[in-house]
């Protein structure tokens, strides 16, 4: 597909044990419904044409005559979309576990089976050998392909390998080789049992195996109509992709299950040029690389879950309580080290100055330090509303923290006076001249106490560069350094209601109702006048983008593409062009202000900071992402 998506299939079928024309039957009518989604590889499960439990009757001719010629009927049916079938293959009286790459009318490749179980239930030994014995070429009845575990299908937009359910259970699975020589997929026919507890694991083995190949992952397992005499096979099948399961079809169904999805094959190949570690693996160079004739794909509605809060856990408390503690506990290690046991902090009554509060508290308490440790500030200036210095206030005396107020109006209309500003042009200058002269009250103030100013802006308001430059720009540790502002108000929500008692509670979930303002133009009548979402269009907007340029080295005109899917319903493509625009102009021209951040902790696997995560020239031009 366009954009750098491959749309994968894995099926489970009715299986239908011994008759090989009925299994084909349910092959031909499954593909018809795939054609028809646009799919461009499918995988059906191991040994679909014959039946995983045939037993003895696999070493018969008859039954390996009609799985290949039933094959070779599946292939004819096949055009651009590639299908991988399993079947039991004879070479030199050596009988193989084998998947099919059947696509464009032709058996492209065949694939044997490496590692046999041979113990509890399964004893594959007694019919077949381990693909390592399959050699070079097959040719058989028209058809010349590799017969050969190490295979690679290059479809153009993307390259697949194939390996057989027990090998991905082996210490070393083949797909570990595969990926580092180049598949961004991996397709594995399977026939694994059900037995209690061990969808569970074989769910988390799939997680696991996508997610340390960077890669995508498609399985498909065997089901209804399997021999019951023994086992009972679930017909599991899933699509995964680099630790995340992106669809995943029914389980214990008589008609067998599907799960389709598309793989972000694009953001697969930007994790792996930026692991180091992946690259340095030793590559085997024996691999064989088919080229498969496909015609490029037209675009369509992408089929895979795409959230419009990618920064914000979906999986519940669990992940908002450890964001917590690394935050808690790197505030915690800093001030052990340094033997410091005082903080400053300016407190607005914000969201991000409220997390900063609450997990400095957390820290004290953690430490056993007293809480008037914590020297929290309120510095009303021009632009104070009411509502946010009641709830800093309130907030304040509810921690018990030590609290002061120091107004910075006379000092900055003095400020004006020195440097000839008008106090009614309300400019940048205006602006900025606040935020410094606050910072400057609280640089002080740790001097005074022999502490550290605590930071308290967010990863959002740095990738924007919406912060003033040796203003709420700097600080001695920033515990929000790496969180952005969609998650500050789920982490304010989460620690109040968790960590602190009714009070904090409720003033919290003012200070989350609270429209986001820098509070820097003057208010009328105690309220607010400049809304930061007013100015630089939605946060949700804008750390969506961040994440998904950071994350996969998305394209404008992708994360176009993945934001009109993920918002849809709430904001048109117009909205979110313009929005980007002004994204793309803030986040490339902003980087001087981030090559100098002070240090803080990194919470999740995207960050900014240029000691760590991001590298860039501050001079940069960003014509060619503006015109993308």
């Amino acid at each position: 597909m366009s954009n750098g998506f491959a749309r994968i299939a894995s099926v489970s079928l009715r299986v239908h044990l011994g008759d090989v024309a009925a299994n084909e039957k349910e092959i031909l009518t499954a593909m018809e419904k795939l054609a028809l989604q646009g799919v461009q590889a499918a995988v059906f499960p191991e040994l679909c044409l014959t039946g995983y439990t045939l037993g003895d009757l696999l070493l018969h001719e008859l039954t390996q005559r009609q799985a290949w010629e039933s094959m070779l009927r599946i292939a004819k049916k096949t055009a651009s979309m590639a299908v991988v079938v399993g079947l039991p293959v004879n070479v030199e009286s050596r009988l193989f576990n084998c998947a099919a790459v059947l696509q464009g009318g032709r058996v492209r490749a065949i694939v044997p089976k490496t590692y046999l179980p041979n113990g509890n239930e399964f004893y594959e030994t007694r019919w077949f050998v381990s693909g390592e014995q399959a050699r070079g070429m097959l040719e058989r009845d028209g058809v010349c392909c590799p017969i050969t575990p190490r295979c690679l299908m290059d479809m153009g937009e993307f390259t697949f390998a194939v390996e057989i359910c027990e090998d991905l259970w082996t210490p070393i699975p083949p797909s570990s080789q595969y990926a580092v020589e180049g598949a961004d997929i991996i397709l594995n026919p399977s026939a694994s049992n059900a037995l209690v507890s061990k969808q569970e694991y074989r769910r988390e083995l799939l997680r696991q195996q996508s997610g340390r190949l960077y890669a995508g992952y498609a399985y498909a397992g065997a089901g209804f109509g399997e021999s019951t005499s023994d086992l009972v096979f679930c017909g599991y099948t899933a699509v995964y992709e680099n630790g995340r399961a992106l669809a995943e079809g029914p389980r214990f169904t008589r008609d067998g299950g599907m799960a389709v999805a598309d793989i972000d094959v694009q953001r697969l190949r930007f994790q792996r040029q930026r692991n180091g570690s992946f690259h340095q693996m030793k590559r085997e160079n024996n691999m064989v690389r088919v080229c498969l004739d496909c015609p490029p794909t037209p675009a369509l509605p992408l089929q895979r879950p795409i959230s419009p809060l990618p920064f914000v856990p979906g999986s519940g408390e669990e992940r908002l309580e450890e964001i917590v503690l690394i935050q808690s506990m790197g505030l915690v290690t800093r001030l052990s080290t340094i033997h410091c046991k005082d903080l400053v902090v300016g407190v607005s009554g914000g969201l991000d100055s409220t997390l900063a509060l609450l997990i400095a508290a957390r820290a004290f308490d953690e430490l056993g330090l007293p809480r008037k440790g914590i020297h929290a500030v309120t510095m009303p200036g021009m632009g104070t509303g009411k509502r946010t210095k009641t709830n800093a206030d309130k907030l304040m005396e509810a921690l018990a923290v030590d609290a002061a107020e120091i107004a910075i109006g006379p000092a900055v209309a003095q400020h004006f006076a020195d440097i000839g500003q008008d106090e009614n042009v309300h400019d940048v200058t205006y602006e900025n001249a606040q935020a410094r002269e606050r910072t400057q009250i609280l640089m002080d103030l740790a001097n005074k106490y022999g502490g550290i100013v605590l930071g308290t802006g967010d990863m959002s308001e740095m990738a924007l560069g919406f912060c003033t430059y040796n203003g709420d720009h700097m600080s001695m540790y920033n515990v929000n350094c790496t969180v952005p502002k969609t998650l500050i108000r789920a982490l304010v929500q989460y620690i109040s209601e968790h960590c602190f008692d009714g009070v904090v509670k409720d003033v919290c979930a003012d200070v989350i109702d609270t429209p986001i303002s820098p509070e820097l133009l003057p208010v009328s009548d105690g309220e607010l006048n400049q809304r930061t979402e007013d100015i630089l269009g939605d946060y949700a907007l804008h750390d969506f983008f961040l994440y998904h340029m950071m994350d996969s080295g998305a394209s404008p005109s992708k994360l176009i593409l993945l934001a009109v899917q993920a918002f849809e319903g709430v904001y048109d493509e117009t909205k979110i062009k313009e929005q980007l625009k002004t994204f793309i102009r803030r986040f490339f021209t902003q980087q001087f202000k981030r090559n100098c951040v002070p240090d803080g902790p990194k919470v999740g696997s995207v960050g900014l900071s240029p000691r760590g995560d991001w590298r860039m020239p501050s001079d940069m031009s960003y014509q060619m992402w503006a015109n993308d």
